[in-house]
């Protein structure tokens, strides 16, 4: 479910606001000057708990072929995140929620997973904290398994720090192998009203 809104008057106390409430925006492409809310009737959600990594991502990952870190390069994980590639012609990362990201970056909301191969940004996702809740938004790749292990990171990290959801926004079969459920509304309601009774935790 999508609801137009006036872009001029978005800011990123509204955004807060917004997920604080179960939506969160999108534009219906890079070059579409406006942004909806959208508010799914199911919504994709990790649980923490049962996170699930196969046995070959296991492997991957025991060869450490990534340098993984942490908010050192959130302004060009969303920029990799906006690009147009062969397998994801369209996005729906626009101008003004680049801008938007960035500054709730600066302000401590919205944060980075990276992966490295030595000077090389290769993979990444990045989305907003607020509460106990992790909002995932978008993740990027451009090495094998590179945003996978990103994720397989996030969880760890959330999970230390005692976060209590993992909102994906949608499932698809790529999450579902990490255990990705689909959450009628009412249910995520009452999910994410835990979240946010508790403080901001550290990411």
């Amino acid at each position: 479910m999508a609801r137009p809104f006036n872009p001029l008057a978005l800011t990123p106390e509204i955004l807060l606001r917004a997920y604080s409430a179960g939506l969160f925006p999108m534009a219906e492409s890079a070059d579409d000057p406006d942004i909806y809310w959208v508010q799914p009737e199911l919504r994709g959600v990790i649980p923490l708990d049962a996170f699930h990594v196969s046995h070959s991502l296991q492997k991957s990952i025991r060869k450490r072929i990534f340098d993984i870190r942490f908010d050192t390069a959130f302004d060009s994980v969303m920029e990799h995140c906006a690009e147009a590639t062969s397998d994801r012609p369209s996005t729906w990362i626009n101008p003004l929620i680049l801008t938007l990201y960035k500054e709730l970056h600066r302000m401590g909301y919205a944060h980075s997973v990276e992966a490295w191969e030595g000077d090389t940004l290769v993979g990444g996702l990045y989305g907003v904290t607020l509460g106990s809740a992790f909002f995932g938004e978008s993740m990027f790749s451009r090495r094998t398994d590179a945003s996978k292990i990103c994720l397989v990171h996030l969880v760890e990290r959330l999970q230390q720090q005692g976060f209590a959801l993992l909102d994906t926004q949608f499932t698809t079969e790529h999450l579902k192998t990490f255990g990705a459920i689909d959450v009628p509304r009412k249910a995520y309601e009452k999910l994410l009203e835990k979240a946010m009774r508790s403080e901001d935790l550290a990411f």
